[in-house]
């Protein structure tokens, strides 16, 4: 096994596992929620679903304007291809943060919902409200949402196949705890 990379901050590290738990989190409650019957579970379902949202574009925008702040450690295990794609999925990931939310957000406001942060805040339409733009963007809100499940999805499978079978300590540099040889 390599010696194990530099790692990234602590403040990097805590935003990329909180909005990993966050995001895993939206992703049960999206395909939960959209299951159920129209009923005042479903409902508090899609308000927890909306303050989610917001507060993981918050979090995004936050996580952003650190990592634009604070250089990553160098990573010089990837051959050049793979710290392109590397550079390349981060960058998808970033837009889909603040596309998936923003898609969402117009939607509601396209159905006629508003969206009320916390149940204390509300927030202003995005559009307006029309019933064709409504369905265009909630499909738009969840091929954007599975693009960032399949991207995330490919995230972690390289981050453990570089750890794992290519032995470069790869977890070191994120992982919150110490972790065995």
């Amino acid at each position: 096994m390599h010696s194990a990379p530099p790692r990234y901050t602590a403040t990097a590290i805590a935003f990329h596992w909180l909005l990993a738990a966050a995001l895993l989190g939206m992703m049960a409650l999206g395909m939960t929620m959209t299951e159920l019957p129209l009923s005042p579970t479903r409902l508090k379902l899609f308000n927890w679903h909306k303050w989610a949202g917001i507060t993981i574009a918050v979090l995004s925008l936050l996580r952003l304007v650190w990592r634009l702040t604070h250089r990553p450690p160098p990573d010089t295990e990837l051959p050049a291809w793979q710290a392109r794609a590397a550079h390349a999925a981060h960058v998808a990931l970033y837009v889909l943060f603040f596309a998936v939310p923003l898609a969402g957000w117009m939607y509601s406001s396209a159905a006629g919902v508003p969206v009320v942060w916390f149940g204390v805040l509300p927030l202003p339409d995005l559009v307006p409200a029309d019933r064709e733009l409504a369905e265009t963007l909630k499909a738009a809100h969840h091929a954007l949402a599975i693009a960032m499940a399949a991207i995330v999805a490919v995230h972690v499978a390289a981050a453990l196949k570089h750890h794992w079978l290519d032995g470069t300590g790869t977890l070191h540099r994120m992982w919150p705890w110490p972790l065995r040889a």
